[in-house]
């Protein structure tokens, strides 16, 4: 037979990519997201029967759907045999092999390091190997991270990471492909990549794992872990009770006055419109998570988890797309939404708007007043470069340290402008007097500001 076909399926707001594989006549999965529909019309696409469904671990950024899509096509559902799930599997371990069609091998490799029970699947055809699914053990050019399950766990993991890119290697030839489900934006992944595709020579190459010994493989990574979202928490106990199928129809639709009720009494209300929209009129009190950022990984790092969700939308389109972002990680219920503009939703009374600038507004605003420039990226981000005097909460931190923020004047910015316009929005909605800054830090010390790199931090 020719080489099997391997059709990445991406989700890029949560930087995961998925997998249908097939020979023409039958296909595998590995790792659906739970919107396993889009699984369903690949296959449908290709004119292929789903048999197989593969987890390489119980999933700490998104709710599976791999329960869901094998129940759905009555494929069968391969999970480590050392998983503790409360559901029917075919229970896997290393060493087995399945055959899938007339041609196509399954090998099962244990790669633990990002879990404990973390699986690799290498895939052969014709008695040639075509490359290995490695979920979050072997990414490009890093690995995943190994901190999720807590920090007594972290040195085993890490070393366990660091040996199961060394197994893959040893194990495969360079003309393999890498296809990981992590590292393309995920915070499952240790460092981030731009490439887009991968052999288990380039990473012989470039890879920290293969190229540096344990001891500094394992102190550089675990000296550049950040925060991850806090979502993640309950990310593993729904994979492990047995995830099913998402609800995507459509929300109850939420008119002006309940609208209003609920933005009194505290519930949230979330505009899902572009920051430049947002900026230009909304309705006050509500808070900007646009759909054309990292729109499911912010709401759902920020928000308390069960909190009553409301979403606004231009059209039912751009509400079913954040529906569908949000069952993703596991936020299944919404109290309903509202379409159309935002003087419908206000129902004709006055909208509130948010001032806008760039940061060479802000250097000249700094000549003639005093306002606090409010940093709102990770520590990580801030220590490498940042506005001498700025004060740095990170997004993520912000519900946490609203009384952290001095009072008075507020320019809240980040890297591009996405996470700015969010935080402004809550300080907007209590009270404060703000200005979001949409435009790239890297612009920041042209107009004049003083911007402190981090060696200059290191040196003090």
């Amino acid at each position: 037979m020719t080489s099997p076909t391997i059709v990445p399926i991406d989700t890029p707001s949560l930087g995961d990519r998925s997998y249908l594989v097939h020979d023409g006549r039958v296909a595998f999965v590995v790792d659906p997201q739970r919107d396993f529909d889009r699984v369903l019309d690949a296959a449908r696409e290709a004119g292929v029967t789903v048999t197989d469904v593969f987890e390489t671990h119980i999933h700490n950024d998104y709710v599976t759907g791999g329960l869901a899509l094998a129940q759905a096509t009555g494929a069968t559902y391969h999970v480590n045999a050392d998983d503790d799930v409360a559901y029917e599997r075919h229970p896997v371990r290393d060493g087995d092999v399945i055959e899938i069609g007339d041609a196509m091998r399954v090998r099962v490799i244990a790669t633990p390091g990002h879990t404990f029970t973390h699986l690799s699947y290498a895939l052969e055809a014709s008695g040639e190997a075509v490359g290995v699914f490695t979920g979050g053990s072997l990414l490009f050019g890093s690995t995943g991270r190994p901190d999720l399950l807590g920090p007594e766990h972290t040195d085993a993991l890490v070393r366990h990471q660091h040996a199961s890119a060394h197994r893959l290697a040893d194990e495969l030839p360079d003309e393999a492909g890498v296809f990981p489900t992590h590292g393309f934006g995920s915070f499952c992944s240790a460092t981030q990549s731009e490439a887009v595709a991968s052999t288990i020579g380039q990473e012989k190459r470039t890879n920290p794992a293969l190229t540096q010994d344990e001891q500094t493989y394992v102190e550089e990574l675990l000296a550049g872990l950040d925060a991850w979202p806090a979502y993640y928490a309950h990310m593993g106990p729904a994979n492990a009770a047995g995830p099913g199928a998402p609800d995507l129809s459509a929300p109850a639709p939420v008119d002006p006055q309940e609208l209003r009720r609920r933005l009194e009494s505290g519930e949230w209300v979330v505009d899902l419109r572009t920051r430049t929209a947002f900026a230009a009129g909304h309705v006050a009190g509500t808070l900007n998570f646009g759909l054309d950022g990292q729109f499911s990984t912010y709401l759902g790092w920020l928000m308390p988890w069960g909190t009553p969700l409301t979403l606004l939308g231009e059209s039912p389109e751009q509400v079913a797309e954040a529906q569908r972002e949000l069952v993703r990680i596991g936020i299944d219920e919404l109290q309903g939404a509202a379409t159309g503009t935002p003087q419908e939703w206000a129902g004709g009374g006055e909208l509130a708007s948010l001032q806008v600038a760039t940061f060479a507004d802000l250097a000249q605003v700094r000549h003639h007043r005093p306002v606090t420039v409010l940093d709102v990226r990770r520590a990580s981000e801030f220590a490498e470069a940042h506005i001498d005097g700025a004060v740095n909460i990170p997004i993520h931190e912000l519900l946490d340290r609203l009384d952290e923020v001095p009072g008075g004047e507020v320019w809240v910015h980040c890297a591009g402008g996405y996470r700015a316009s969010v935080v402004a929005s809550f300080l907007a909605a209590a009270g404060r007097t703000v200005t979001s800054v949409d435009d790239s830090f890297d612009e920041a010390a042209g107009t004049g500001l003083p911007v402190v790199r981090g060696d200059a931090v290191r040196a003090a």
